[in-house]
């Protein structure tokens, strides 16, 4: 049986219409029709009832279809798979992010990778957790930077590490000097995240603001927390940050506060496809739970 017979079926299968079919395969309909029956007299099977009105599939023939179909879904991704294989020593490889991770730490897997896989031509994109999960699913990246929970039955995650919440604010309009004066900034304006591009963490910024007594007055909204940063340095509001972005920043006209009492963490997570166990992969995902044991 071979793989042409089956493309030929399934063309049939799909326009019910030998004539279609075969003008869709770019043969004849006299080749495309003896093709059939062979494979049915392979099959000791009739897959279509056919007359001079229309031809259908048989219950044999509807069965046929499905298995067909899956098989060459299997084979598309088999080749997929061998083709990722083959990119270990050439190729590329895709790594999404969010913008609240320090960057250093983005260019020193990038250095490391490049010097395991000097061939490699690797690519970064700045994305946001839902669409990276989307993106995954469909093959797009190959290692994704997250945070917040993932449920897909296609994705593999592993906790990098969890952060905490910082106060971030313009030390020249806010006089601020401890956790305890946090209340304080009821009446103030503050920057958040957009909620409809990361919506788990908008909530959770709520949260926070409702554990010290008060509801906070968004009036800016970002999709990137160097903007909100830039955003507070330049006066237009306060904010709340992850501490990894404070503990790097060394800005001298911001300050931050570390929210300590309220018990709030935000799991940062390392997403790969279950079904990718390239090199590659595995040594990116080693180089950055390695890094955050430091």
């Amino acid at each position: 049986m071979e793989l042409r017979n089956l493309k030929y079926f399934l063309a049939v299968a799909e326009e019910l219409n030998f004539t279609k079919a075969a003008e869709k395969l770019f043969i004849s309909q006299p080749p495309l029709s003896r093709q059939i029956m062979e494979l049915e007299e392979e099959l000791q099977a009739r897959l279509f009832n056919r007359n001079n009105k229309k031809v259908e599939l048989t219950e044999a023939g509807k069965y046929f279809e499905k298995e067909v179909k899956e098989l060459f879904q299997n084979l598309e991704r088999i080749s997929l798979k061998a083709k990722k294989i083959a990119e270990n020593v050439s190729g590329e490889f895709r790594i999404a992010y969010i913008s609240s991770i320090y960057s250093s730490v983005i260019s020193d897997l990038i250095k490391q990778l490049k010097e395991q896989f000097p061939y490699v031509n690797f690519k970064l994109f700045e994305v946001s957790t839902t669409k990276q999960i989307l993106a995954l699913e469909q093959g797009k990246i190959d290692l994704g930077i997250i945070r917040s929970p993932v449920k897909s039955p296609k994705i593999k995650s592993q906790l990098w590490f969890q952060d905490g919440f910082s106060v971030v604010y313009n030390k020249s309009l806010i006089q601020i000097n401890s956790e305890e004066e946090i209340p304080n900034l009821k009446d103030e304006t503050f920057v958040f995240f957009n909620k409809d591009y990361a919506p788990h963490y908008h909530e959770v910024l709520l949260e926070l603001c409702a554990f010290y007594g008060f509801e906070p007055k968004i009036i800016h909204e970002s999709n990137n927390i160097n903007s909100i940063v830039q955003l507070v340095k330049n006066g237009l509001g306060i904010s709340i940050v992850p501490s990894n972005i404070a503990k790097n920043n060394s800005d001298t006209k911001i300050g931050f506060i570390e929210l300590k009492k309220v018990n709030l963490f935000t799991d940062v997570s390392l997403i790969t496809s279950k079904e990718d166990d390239s090199e590659i992969t595995k040594s990116a995902v080693e180089f950055l739970l390695n890094f955050s044991k430091k």
